[in-house]
């Protein structure tokens, strides 16, 4: 009786163990299909790194058939990788409590792409005969592109994300992510030109990683946990071995290749879309609320947002960022 009852004891105590050290569960989204433009945090989920930090992280992939976007304040995703401060700007202004706590672009990747040496520059775009644009597009930079840049509405013409039109036509501009439309293009034997709006005063930050406002009140050590992770995930993949991310990557979009991936990975690093700007000095995810604001400032003046429609201070915090983290690792990784 006395060795069922210490035998009893000892599996109640692992029991117990085991519950006190129970990693905390979070539900992560992306805005589309796994690819390298994600790295970072399937970096931070293959290589243990999240669960170093006590995170038992499962990432919910978007999609053409998922949008990922209502799942965060459904409270079905924990954080959710968002697009550009457009969509937080209508969060907030739709009364949905979610709060941006990381950018981990400090580059929107949307740009123009023409055929090499076409174009001088960006200025000279605007005298092309036609630019294809999205319609998501047309609603948010092409606005901005015609208020602030010279471009006009009669060269605009709708593009189906096909490559058909820009590839038969020397002349012509298209709407381009920086990671994606260069690539195929040049899979097709066009030698394109890549101008980033970012690099032409689209200073949006972009693959911003929004989560709920109640999960930062009730438990913001989670959220720096989770954000802290994924700084290290992304210092990793894009300076040290990626092969786990890659590995994961691959196994949740079967379309993606290690080839695609280097491209990917080539492009956001030749474009400086992740490890620039703020981010050098304070660490990968870096915002500031300045810049927030003069990108508000800059969709109010293009009609883009109406002029005191967003509380800015409800937009984001920088409470998680900005604090240095990850540049002792890039150091080690890159030997600077």
């Amino acid at each position: 009786m006395k060795k069922t009852l210490t035998a009893i004891g000892a599996v109640c105590a692992l029991l117990s163990a085991t519950t006190a050290w129970a990693n905390d569960k979070v539900v992560m989204g992306t805005n589309w299909l796994a690819q390298g433009g994600h790295g970072g945090f399937y970096q931070a989920l293959a290589d243990g790194t999240y669960e170093a930090y006590g995170l038992d992280v499962e990432i919910s992939p978007g999609g053409p058939q998922v949008n990922n976007r209502p799942m965060l304040s459904a409270g079905r995703l924990d954080f959710l990788m968002a697009g550009n401060l457009l969509l937080s700007f209508d969060n907030v202004r739709n009364g949905i409590p979610t709060t941006v706590v990381a950018a981990f672009y400090q580059k929107d990747p949307q740009a123009l792409m023409t055929h090499k040496g076409q174009y001088a520059d960006f200025a000279a775009l605007s005298d092309a005969p036609t630019v294809l644009v999205s319609k998501d597009g047309q609603f948010s930079f092409w606005e901005w592109m015609v208020q602030a840049q010279g471009f006009k509405n009669e060269q605009l013409r709708p593009y189906g994300y096909n490559l058909a039109q820009f590839l038969a036509d020397d002349k012509m501009v298209q709407q381009a992510y920086g990671t994606a439309e260069p690539i195929y293009a040049r899979e097709q034997g066009a030698e394109v030109d890549v101008f980033l709006l970012a690099d032409n005063g689209w200073n949006t930050y972009a693959a911003t990683l929004e989560t709920r406002q109640e999960l930062i009140d009730e438990n913001p050590e989670l959220v720096q946990r989770f954000v802290d992770a994924t700084i290290e995930g992304w210092v990793n993949f894009l300076y040290g071995d990626h092969t786990p991310a890659y590995d994961a990557i691959m196994a949740a979009n079967p379309e993606m290749t290690v080839e695609k991936l280097d491209k990917e990975v080539a492009q956001l690093k030749a474009l400086e879309i992740i490890d620039s700007g703020d981010a050098l000095e304070q660490g990968i995810g870096a915002m500031s609320q300045e810049r927030i604001e003069a990108f508000y400032d800059l969709a109010v003046s293009s009609g883009i947002v109406e002029a005191g429609s967003v509380d800015l201070g409800k937009v984001a915090t920088s409470q998680f960022v900005n604090q240095g983290h990850g540049l002792d690792l890039k150091a080690k990784l890159t030997g600077q």
